[in-house]
This record gives structure tokens, sequence and C-alpha cells, in this order.
């Protein structure tokens, strides 16, 4: 089999920061250790950015917290997939291998396979969904020193009690995705 493009994302339902999807497309071999890098440990996720660096093109799709207020989930998701798939120069007939049920891609793309959980089972899906969760995380560690009161470097803009409160006492800030639950609450208060 030809090497493929996998696309997952990172951070839909936070309540903070950009939406980011990676597109992947092998160029080598992928180790096979790799797996969802929710089920992974940061140092382990960190560990293997390098292979992955070596191993294949990566196409990053950021969509900032007001563009997905001002779209909707569904469109920023399908605008990160455009950005992303376009870093990359996705080519229309390349088998692209994403996660979860939902197909985001373009309609030139005629070779798209939705698998839910396929960051778990299919490496090059692995490597995007390590890569996006570093990076992220990474981005919203350090915007936690320019925001200083929200913590990011904590939750990385994802929904916990911490960040409940730390919204509570500080209100929200720019990097806040006002359309999302509590945020949209907290902004009318």
């Amino acid at each position: 089999m030809k090497y493929a493009i996998g696309i997952d994302e990172v951070g839909r339902g936070s309540w903070a920061g950009p939406l980011l999807v990676v597109a992947a497309r092998q160029k080598a071999s992928l180790s096979l250790q790799l797996a969802d890098s929710k089920k992974l440990s940061r140092i382990k996720r960190q560990s293997f950015m390098k292979h992955i660096k070596l191993s294949c093109d990566i196409g990053e799709g950021w969509v900032g917290a007001a563009e997905i207020d001002s779209l909707g989930l569904s469109a920023a998701m399908k605008l990160g997939v455009t950005r992303a798939l376009g870093e990359i120069s996705a080519r229309s007939e390349e088998l692209i291998i994403m996660d979860g049920a939902i197909n985001y891609c373009n309609l030139k793309f005629k070779n798209v396979r939705t698998i839910i959980k396929a960051d778990a089972t299919y490496p090059i899906v692995s490597a995007a969904s390590i890569h996006g969760k570093v990076t992220r995380d990474r981005y919203m560690s350090d915007l936690g020193a320019e925001y200083k009161l929200y913590s990011f470097e904590k939750h990385v803009g994802y929904g916990t009690k911490y960040h409940l409160d730390l919204l509570k006492i500080h209100g929200i800030s720019n990097m806040h995705r006002r359309s999302f639950a509590p945020i949209k609450a907290l902004a009318v208060i």
C-alpha cells in the first residue's frame, strides 16, 4: 500500500485557545509503538516527536477561538482540515485516513476513510495525533506566560474545575471561545 495521509485534531472541546488539525503524510517507516496521544504520557509523546518529524510531512491547520465562534465547530473543523492538507499540498487521489466518523475534507478528495479511534489503530493517524497534542499543548503553555491569570499551562484550555474557578474570578479573555458553555454563560454576567 502507498503511504497515506493521517488526520487528527486536538483542542476540539477546549474552552480556550485554537483548534489544531494535523495532516501527516508518511514518507518513511513509522514506529508501530505509536498510539492515541491521549493514552501516552507527556514524556512519551515528546520522545516520539523527532521520529514523527523525520518520518512524516506535517501540515498544521490552526483555527483560532474567534474563528470557531464565528463559523461554528463543524465549519471550523473543515477549515482546519483544509489548511492542514494545503500545507502538505495533498493531492486529490491520495488516501486519507481521518480519525472520527465525519469526513471534513473538501469534496475534491475522493479517497477518504473516516474511522473512529483511528488514532489508536493507524500509526499515521497516531503520528498526527501526537504531533497535534505536543504542538498545541506547547502553544497553550506559552500562552500561559502571556495570560498569567488563566494558568493555560496547567489545563491547556480544557474545561476543568480549576479553569472554571479562574474564569469566575477573572472573567473571560479573548482566547476563550464565547460560543462554548460555560464561557457563553459567563460572557453575559
